[in-house]
């Protein structure tokens, strides 16, 4: 049980080093009032003269007291070295280094000379500890925090709030789950309004680390006693009161020894209170505080061995994460280099380490730029969008010159629907755009451990993002040009004869069946006298037959001679079978109002008209008429169209929303790999040469691997609180289970 203080004082030493507070070691604290007599009980304890003393507040700084026995015998804590092996007892500070003090008076003025040195010389208080040593065979192994009196009123250089920055100081101390509390209170003074007390219960309410000190039991009026307060009867605490007798201040002003004031305690308490007098004193204060830390240092000593594990293990993961010092640059350089483009790569491929789970990034990204953003851009591309029926029954007419023609002319078809083919270029263009800036977005979602380097190298941080960006830059041109080029090769040749461009050959079968009904009705409508059909029948047509009649018999021969059965169930879609009808109907198309079959003609002819009427008025016909010095010629949209022009209309459309589709599946899946092709697996595959061409040069070394000022400060912290965990943990190894029981 005895070699436990030893070890919490070692760690109180390892841990004061460095300044760090994060390991809570066992202690006893010392809280009272100003001038209630904490400083003479800590003399007394100790048994020599050491703390300044005087009028107000006088410790201004928490004194780290540690208490070690020493035999006259022991070698193991003499030493020649240090000029002890022939001393009773001496002293030591911990700012101070190995230096040692044999005079008690020159302990005073250092801890007064430390004091104004970090709290000024007028009543200023400060949090910093002083760590100090006494090393005597006449102490018991004890470790107190001797904390400043507890004030109300500022003096001096105090701010206004001096009551509160001190109570925070104690409770910084006293709130430690592992120190014990010494709550010293003048017995002079109503016990019941100790604060030493009350701030002891606010952070122990069960009382099971609180011992109360009377002090001052000689200074007590006439006729009353401390007797009550003594066995617990007024307040009561676990752990127990003890009563003491300090030395006045005309005892320390004519240099009383301690040792007689021992003996005057002892005689005081057998004369005013002998049936406690063995339960009080110094002497019993000194042993009950070194029984309570050695069983209180038992109880935490497991959690203190596992806290010390765990904060070992955390402050190597963070070590890790800062990185070794640089002692090869060029090595170093290339590593991160490698480890960047690595990284950039496995997050294009869906292969880091680090999967995101809350979003998307990297690769399945630029998929959903690909499949969903690009598709349905392209998908949301109307066929016929912008174009109305008089822009076909222009082109037709544009196209067929002087002279009417007899069947649609196919250079107005290529026309049209090379105007439509050109919008597929700029959803095109904006994909590029989308997936360069998902490549930009991928260079700060690289891997964690890339992440931890570049904030250790902030300038090597900005060059990478700057190579890369720039690579990403120089590689949009020829993407986008082989964009355009998909398309301009789409343009250059129109293919009728494509294997999915059944319509075409549908279609000219569907106007080569109306040109027949339309022959048989006129047959009907105007039948030809006997000798005429004889005439006609021997190919003899020229005598009999008008020149109308004749250029309209070569033509209903000419469609008779490549006129196929047509289904209209199998040309057109669902929604269009009724508009259609008229097309493959065995009954003609009449013009006269008195045919069988006005009402479907006319249901037709109203239906072209009502598209027309409205697509003049949503599309995006000209509003503006170029100055013509001709007639103006009438307005399509005022002029009734002939089933002919009808017809020509619907066959364009019908041709150009078929060609616009076989094309838009084209660029569908041709974009994405032009852009996979040129910038994507371009950028993977020369993304390290370009950073080690770039940066992996001599006079760069210097300027791109300095750290960062705050990475280099924490490295060096917790490389010294790393240390200093190991050496604790080897400490409490040390101590074996029979020293705990």
């Amino acid at each position: 049980m005895e070699a436990l203080i030893p070890v919490i004082n070692k760690l109180q030493d390892v841990f004061n080093t460095i300044g760090s507070e994060t390991i809570q070691l066992p202690q006893i604290v010392v809280v009272g009032n100003q001038s209630s007599g904490k400083s003479s009980v800590l003399e007394s304890l100790v048994g020599r003269d050491f703390l300044p003393r005087g009028a107000g507040i006088v410790t201004r700084r928490p004194l780290i007291l540690q208490l070690i026995y020493v035999p006259k015998d022991d070698k193991v804590q003499r030493s020649v070295e240090d000029g002890t092996l022939d001393l009773e007892e001496w002293a030591k500070f911990l700012h101070t280094k190995n230096k040692v003090y044999t005079d008690f008076d020159e302990v005073r003025r250092e801890i007064e000379a430390e004091t104004e040195r970090m709290s000024g010389n007028n009543k200023g208080i400060c949090p910093e500890p002083i760590s100090l040593k006494i090393f005597s065979p006449r102490v018991v192994n004890l470790t107190l925090v001797d904390l400043p009196g507890i004030t109300k009123v500022p003096v001096g250089d105090q701010p206004e709030d001096i009551e509160g920055q001190i109570k925070d100081l104690l409770l910084k101390y006293i709130a430690n789950p592992n120190s014990i509390i010494l709550a010293v209170t003048p017995a002079n003074t109503d016990f019941a309004t100790s604060e030493a007390l009350k701030l002891a219960r606010d952070v122990d309410p069960d009382g099971r680390r609180t011992l109360a000190v009377i002090t001052k039991l000689d200074l007590m009026d006439a006729g009353t006693d401390a007797v009550d307060v003594l066995l617990g009867r007024v307040i009561p605490v676990k752990l127990g009161i003890i009563g003491v007798v300090n030395r006045s201040q005309a005892d320390i002003m004519n240099k009383k020894n301690i040792d007689e004031a021992l003996k005057d305690e002892q005689t005081f308490l057998q004369k005013k209170y002998p049936t406690i007098a063995t339960r009080n004193g110094t002497a019993f204060l000194a042993k009950t505080l070194n029984r309570l830390l050695m069983h209180h240092i038992r109880d935490c000593l497991p959690e203190l061995k596992t806290r010390v594990s765990v904060m070992i293990s955390q402050f190597q993961t963070l070590m890790h994460s800062y990185g070794e010092t640089v002692t090869d640059q060029g090595q170093t350089l290339l590593q991160i280099i490698t480890r960047f483009a690595s990284a950039y790569c496995s997050a294009i491929e869906g292969t880091a380490r680090d999967i995101e789970t809350s979003k998307l990034s990297g690769g399945a990204r630029i998929c959903y730029v690909f499949h969903e953003i690009f598709s349905k851009r392209l998908d949301a591309v109307d066929p016929l969008e912008g174009l109305s029926y008089r822009d076909i029954l222009t082109a037709i007419q544009n196209a067929t010159g002087p002279r009417p023609a007899l069947f649609v002319p196919e250079v107005s078809f290529d026309l049209l629907v090379k105007r439509q083919i050109r919008r597929l270029e700029e959803p095109s263009l904006k994909c590029v755009d989308l997936v360069h800036e998902e490549l930009v977005a991928i260079i700060q979602h690289c891997d964690f451990e890339i992440q931890q380097e570049m904030l250790r190298f902030p300038k090597l941080h900005e060059k990478i993002i700057d190579v890369v960006t720039q690579l990403l830059r120089r590689r949009l041109p020829p993407t986008n040009n082989m964009v355009h080029n998909l398309v301009s090769v789409e343009l250059a040749y129109i293919n009728t004869r494509h294997p999915d461009f059944h319509d075409a050959q549908l279609i000219g079968t569907l106007m080569k069946n109306c040109e027949t009904s339309e022959r048989e009705k006129y047959k009907r409508k105007n039948p030809p006298s006997s000798s005429n059909e004889k005439r006609i029948e021997n190919n003899d047509t020229s005598a009999l037959v008008s020149n109308s009649q004749v250029a309209q018999s070569k033509q209903w021969a000419a469609s008779n001679s490549l006129s196929m059965k047509f289904d209209t169930s199998s040309f057109w879609p669902s929604n269009l079978q009724q508009l259609a009808k008229p097309f493959a109907s065995s009954q003609p198309i009449e013009e006269e109002p008195n045919d069988e079959s006005e009402d479907m003609t006319n249901g037709f002819s109203s239906r072209i008209q009502n598209q027309m009427t409205s697509g003049f008025s949503m599309r995006n016909s000209p509003s503006v008429k170029p100055v013509n010095l001709l007639p103006d010629v009438p307005s399509i949209s005022t002029v009734k169209l002939t089933p002919k022009e009808q017809r020509d209309c619907l066959v364009i459309e019908k041709l150009i929303r078929s060609y616009f589709l076989i094309v838009r599946k084209n660029i569908q899946d041709s974009v994405p790999k032009a852009i996979m092709y040129f910038l994507v697996n371009h950028v993977k595959d020369n993304l390290q040469s370009e950073l080690v061409t770039h940066l992996y040069k001599n006079e760069n070394y210097k300027e791109l691997l300095s750290e960062s000022e705050h990475i280099a400060v924490r490295r060096r912290e917790s490389t010294e609180m790393l240390k200093a965990l190991q050496k604790a943990n080897t400490i409490i190894s040390e101590i074996r289970e029979t020293h705990i029981w």
